[in-house]
């Protein structure tokens, strides 16, 4: 399982490399800490990460040649799609193989943690020699570093690559319709902007539900939490046929008259390019896609693009949460868990959050957006932080039974948009079998605590 450890000779003098090149590394000078001498024992040994396919993970590997001049840790980045990343991890995982990195989403950390693959993060922020003085945990926004890196009171992941849903819009048809800006709330999307900017081929709104998470999270769940509903009650028996509930599901197919035909089949790619071409006028989408949105090489919006925080629903605004965090893993030796944590520390600490932010990543730094000129250069960043306030850390439960879940949401909450089913019949129906899997892991019997 050993990787190399060598004690490098290379090590030498790179480790100043970094600091030309604008990064700042990690420093403690009242307490004589720093990265570099922090990662002498390890130079030479190799950690192995998986990274998906997304702006954030192309801007920390585009920091990483800094990391390992300084350092003499090499980072071996596995790229997988993000359909693939769990599998390809539990499958690492459960054969004790060489991953030294979980890349953890907000819904698998129950998984991961409940079967101790990853590590307490205290083991190393305990430990003088490795942890930076300046590590400064306050600094994450609570409401992520606790939905994607704690679980049932244990903190194991920092955050990395963290999104919210925004409402991106392409302000000139809204001022054509007579708008001087986007809605506040859900029922003004549907009822007042809705039949207004529908119309010649164009249309008001498009919500991606294509049969996969998309449709589980991007929007089932994002219907259910504005209306006051969810997916369980507080003893875990489901509470899709609250009235709260019902309403989330019941807006969701008026508002579909405003979305474009086969809005069933649309993922993030067709409903990002929707906007982006000028096809529809507002989209609920993740943060992640400012980028996109706002570049000419994928985008038409230019001057009228346009952002704000989804908007509110009787609850107040709940908007999608969602995101990664790194931890170290379990299965890594001492020295590979170690450089594991340096990587770790240093991609998400403070002091880097700028630079990320600048190469196309979403740091959950706190300080880095009120940074002079932050906001003003990154138009999302208002919207952003106000979504992070006040959130649901449990927007999809992260339980370990959610793979299996999601599967079932997945399904019924297809049929109900298709009108396969009436929209109570199909959650009795998901609400059963989703009671079915929570029983059958030990839920109601006591065996697992009601965490999620």
């Amino acid at each position: 399982m050993l990787k190399s450890t060598l004690r490098g000779l290379a090590f030498g003098a790179a480790t100043s490399v970094a600091l030309g090149a604008g990064l700042t590394l990690g420093t403690g000078p009242a307490f004589g800490w720093s990265l570099e001498e922090a990662a002498k024992p390890y130079a030479g040994t190799t950690v192995d990460v998986v990274f998906l396919l997304r702006p954030g993970y192309e801007a920390a590997e585009e920091m990483l040649p800094e990391f390992e001049e300084a350092t003499g840790i090499k980072v071996n980045i596995i790229k997988h799609p993000y359909e693939n990343a769990l599998g390809e991890q539990v499958r690492d995982f459960v054969a004790g193989g060489d991953l030294d990195i979980a890349l953890i989403d907000l819904v698998w950390i129950g998984n991961f943690a409940e079967n101790e693959w990853i590590v307490p993060l205290e083991k190393f922020t305990s430990n003088p020699e490795l942890a930076d003085p300046e590590l400064d945990m306050e600094d994450f926004f609570p409401l992520v570093l606790n939905a994607f890196g704690a679980w049932n009171g244990t903190v194991y992941g920092l955050p990395f690559d963290n999104y919210s849903g925004l409402l991106f819009y392409n302000s000139c048809m809204l001022k054509e319709a007579g708008f001087d800006g986007p809605p506040q709330t859900w029922d003004e999307l549907k009822n007042v902007y809705g039949p207004a900017l529908t119309k010649d081929g164009k249309y008001a709104f498009a919500l991606q539900s294509k049969r996969n998470e998309t449709q589980s999270a991007d929007s089932f769940a994002r219907m259910l939490w504005p209306f006051g509903g969810s997916f369980l009650d507080d003893k875990f028996k489901s509470n899709l046929l609250s009235a709260e509930s019902q309403a989330g599901l019941k807006f969701r197919q008026d508002l579909m008259q405003y979305m474009p035909e086969g809005i069933v089949a649309y993922d993030h790619a067709e409903t990002v390019n929707a906007l982006a071409q000028g096809d529809v006028a507002m989209i609920t989408e993740w943060s992640a896609f400012y980028s996109t949105l706002t570049s000419p090489e994928t985008s038409t919006l230019g001057d009228c693009f346009g952002v704000a925080p989804e908007p509110m629903g009787p609850a107040g605004r709940k908007p999608a949460l969602g995101g990664f965090s790194l931890a170290v893993a379990s299965q890594a030796d001492d020295d590979e868990q170690a450089a594991a944590y340096l990587f770790i520390q240093w991609v998400t600490s403070k002091a880097n959050a700028k630079r990320y932010l600048e190469l196309g990543g979403v740091p959950a730094r706190q300080s880095v957006y009120k940074l002079p000129g932050v906001a003003e250069q990154y138009q999302y960043v208002d919207a952003l932080v106000e979504s992070w306030q006040d959130g649901v850390p449990e927007f999809r439960p992260r339980f370990a039974e959610w793979p299996e879940i999601t599967e079932i949401v997945q399904e019924w909450g297809t049929r109900i948009m298709l009108g396969d089913v009436s929209i109570e019949e199909g959650a009795e129906e998901l609400g059963k079998r989703m009671e079915a899997v929570l029983e059958d892991a030990g839920y109601y019997s006591g065996e697992k605590p009601l965490a999620q």
